[in-house]
């Protein structure tokens, strides 16, 4: 919950308590707004809120943040510094607040937000498994305690923010993921968000395009650990199988606790069968004692986004039937998730991203389950240095896992090449330009009670085949 008055007391240090104006929510979409909505007009490259903050107002927004002029009949309140004039001060509702910065802006009310609340802050980073690891812990602390979590994919310098202002009094977690695209993007949301326990999940290729290097990812992603409290309030929650993450441990001041595969992590799983739709099972290892444990997460690599949200757990204190009955119960969006359609076709829809590693994943999956197994793989983007060598070990990969290969996208000549290199007959090989003409063949390639899988990066709109696929069953 926030008020007029913790804004003012953000941004300029003032207290003023008969500002005591509640606000509803906070939105940068005027779309979104309500009765009583803080409006925060951002400007971006191709719409700027500037434009739209009449539209926020009528849909019942009784503030807005600005840093432009803007119409001269509305009222502003400038807050600037050396113009705010706390002595001075008539606002009428709705209300312009001017600022330098929108977006510093909302970073600094929410920093002010976030140092109101005395709660534990939980911040995951990586490259693949962030929004699964996020979802998992927040699911399994919520058994004992009031978690906020970022809804979706609102990980970056504005969805993080956004998040920290629905803090509740009422809040004891905060358990926010946090998205990486260059050095020092990290370090911002440490700065907001104040973490307590950092979770690093893997370090991959996906956005070296913008970043440089996988070495320069790593260096972006340890900010999170670098960021930590010293123990014992302090700790780096690190997976020891990628030796990226395990360099990590001497980057931080908190107490490490690892988890991996491999006997040198504190804890560790053992004995991992995956039940292919119906979820995964192993033991998880630690301090010399096992438990068998169950989860309806899909695929051999959950096995690691299981390990992360128990290291979580374990590090706060909850006890192993807690841990065991959440794993068993947990239920949560995920974004790979099944269906099957009335004409037996099941679907594996993954179609949100992509990365190499979560394409081999995914593949890994495919290939554990029963009927003509069919792999529809769209471009990975953002690769940069490693496009081609990344799309190539996809393809080698597809000849072991899947029957039929359809793949879409320039970039995808890499894994057509790779597997036919590898043996993949190409009658069973179907190439598209892009995800619209795709779907416009699609209903001519699957069959009756194939197992589909689709995945590729989120531009490529791999979600056009589902649609194409849904149509064809209710023919």
């Amino acid at each position: 919950m926030i008020y007029l008055n913790d804004i003012i007391s953000a941004l300029t240090d003032h207290e003023i308590p008969s500002l005591d104006v509640r606000i509803s929510d906070v939105v940068i979409d005027s779309r979104q707004a309500v009765e009583g909505s803080l409006f925060i007009a951002l400007p971006g490259e191709r719409v700027d809120g500037h434009h739209y903050l009449q539209a926020a107002f009528d849909n019942g927004a009784i503030l807005a943040l600005i840093d432009q002029e803007v119409e001269p009949d509305l009222h502003i309140l400038d807050l600037r510094p050396g113009y705010f004039d706390p002595g001075n001060l008539k606002p009428s509702l709705p209300l312009c607040l001017k600022v330098d910065d929108t977006l510093l802006a909302l970073q600094t009310i929410a920093e002010y937000q976030r140092m109101k609340h005395p709660l534990r802050t939980i911040g995951i980073t990586g490259s693949v498994g962030k929004t699964s690891t996020k979802e998992l812990t927040a699911s399994l602390l919520s058994q004992k305690f009031s978690v906020l979590k970022n809804p979706g994919n609102r990980n970056n310098e504005i969805g993080l923010p956004l998040t920290l202002l629905e803090l509740e009094t009422h809040h004891q977690y905060a358990v926010l993921e946090m998205g990486f695209y260059v050095p020092g993007e990290i370090q911002t949301l440490c700065d907001i968000a104040l973490p307590h326990i950092g979770v690093v999940t893997n370090i991959g290729t996906v956005h070296a395009e913008r970043a440089g290097s996988q070495e320069i990812i790593a260096k972006g992603k340890a900010e999170l650990v670098e960021s930590l409290p010293p123990e014992p309030n302090g700790v780096a929650i690190l997976n020891f199988d990628d030796h990226w993450v395990r360099w990590m441990a001497g980057k931080t001041r908190a107490r490490t606790f690892s988890y991996g595969i491999i006997e040198e992590a504190d804890l560790t799983a053992s004995e991992i069968t995956t039940h292919g739709l119906e979820g995964v099972s192993c033991t998880l290892n630690y301090k010399d004692h096992s438990h068998q444990i169950s989860s309806p997460l899909l695929g051999e690599f959950s096995v690691y986004t299981i390990l992360a949200a128990t290291a979580v757990s374990l590090a706060e204190g909850l006890d192993w039937e807690t841990i065991k009955t959440g794993l068993r119960k947990s239920h949560f969006d995920l974004r790979l998730h099944h269906f099957t359609l009335d004409n037996e076709i099941t679907v594996l829809d993954d179609s949100y991203n992509a990365s190499p590693e979560s394409t081999i994943a995914a593949l890994k999956l495919l290939s554990g389950l029963k009927g003509r197994r069919v792999a529809i793989l769209g471009d990975m983007l953002e690769l940069g240095p490693y496009e081609h060598s990344e799309h190539y070990s996809v393809g080698t990969f597809t000849v072991s896992a899947a029957d039929v290969l359809i793949l879409v996208g320039d970039r995808s000549k890499t894994i057509r090449d790779a597997a036919i290199e590898k043996g993949f007959s190409t009658d069973d090989i179907h190439w598209f330009p892009d995800s619209y003409q795709a779907a416009k063949t699609i209903t001519c390639i699957i069959e009756n009670g194939d197992v589909v899988l689709i995945k590729g990066s989120n531009s490529m709109r791999m979600d056009r085949i589902i649609i194409a696929l849904k149509e064809l069953a209710s023919c």
